[in-house]
């Protein structure tokens, strides 16, 4: 017997993962602020997805309960404790330096209760803090956290532009980072250059995953380059794929010796089962190259 439970989709930061809560029997939509308990204390967020039922597999437990929606002095709360993140954000860039510790502070949390101020920071390894802790502590009186975040997180918090002339994704609408690969650019046919594949957080593009499934599927039927296939106009080789538009281009010999290019669609070409797409030990030796130019 599958068990359904109502949930209410709860986001707490723009482009944010997006959390279940008993609904409470509210009476709650999209857009609407609500009050939450979560692990790190009450926390204000944003409804997202509308009380819907789901089936409990679906669900981590325990499922907390929303506490009420945000209310007047909830809004002004929120807006207060917007401001204390710039002044702590300054301060913690003082005492950072006054300890000449090696990270890169990002940005600065309050939890609604101001039970907690999060400190997210970048460092090339592991740093010694202790000290900075004691201070922040002393100086803010509640509890202090310093978490150390990669690159592609610092991208989703300060935002930019990418090459697209558009905001970034991660920090619009991607709630997780997907996994990217080195083959996906490959298999969509762009330049294996880094510096033309990476975001501005030095990684590769998110974006590569996205037409990822289009890509496979219509390379899984189609030819490889070099293939020879049977064509309208007789048989001949194949010599460049266009993905995009499901197309190929097929070098004909003619019987006077005369050789011609031909794009055909490929509903209109035959081939044999085997012809499919990549070399996978090619992909790997590319992989493995591309990567180590992205570390150094």
């Amino acid at each position: 017997m599958i068990f359904i439970q109502i949930v209410v989709g709860v986001r707490f930061k723009k482009a944010g993962k997006i959390y279940y809560f008993d609904p409470n029997e509210l009476d709650l939509k999209p857009m609407d602020h609500v009050i939450v308990e979560t692990v790190r204390g009450i926390e204000y967020g944003e409804v997202i997805v509308a009380p819907k039922e789901v089936p409990e597999d679906d669900i981590v437990s325990p499922l907390k309960k929303v506490i009420r929606k945000a209310t007047q002095e909830d809004e002004q709360k929120v807006m207060e404790n917007k401001q204390k993140e710039e002044e702590a954000f300054d301060i913690c860039l003082r005492e950072i330096e006054k300890h000449n510790l090696p990270m890169k502070l990002i940005d600065v949390e309050y939890t609604f209760d101001n039970n907690k101020v999060i400190f997210y920071f970048t460092a090339e390894g592991r740093v010694d803090f202790r000290e900075l802790v004691k201070d922040l502590a002393a100086v803010f009186r509640t509890r202090i956290e310093l978490r150390q975040i990669g690159v592609r997180d610092e991208a989703k918090m300060i935002g930019g532009l990418g090459c697209c002339g558009r905001r970034l994704c991660c920090c619009t609408f991607l709630g997780d980072f997907e996994p990217v690969s080195i083959r996906m650019a490959k298999e969509q046919n762009l330049s294996l250059n880094p510096a033309k594949i990476s975001g501005v957080c030095g990684r590769l593009m998110c974006c590569l995953n996205f037409e990822q499934d289009f890509y496979e599927e219509v390379t899984r039927k189609s030819p490889k380059v070099n293939k020879e296939v049977m064509t309208p106009d007789g048989a001949g080789t194949v010599v460049d794929l266009n993905v995009l538009f499901e197309k190929v281009k097929v070098r004909l010999v003619q019987n006077d010796g005369t050789v011609e290019v031909k794009e055909y669609s490929l509903d209109d070409i035959k081939y044999t089962d085997d012809q499919t797409s990549a070399n996978e030990e090619d992909c790997e030796e590319i992989d493995e190259e591309i990567l180590s130019l992205m570390d150094e």
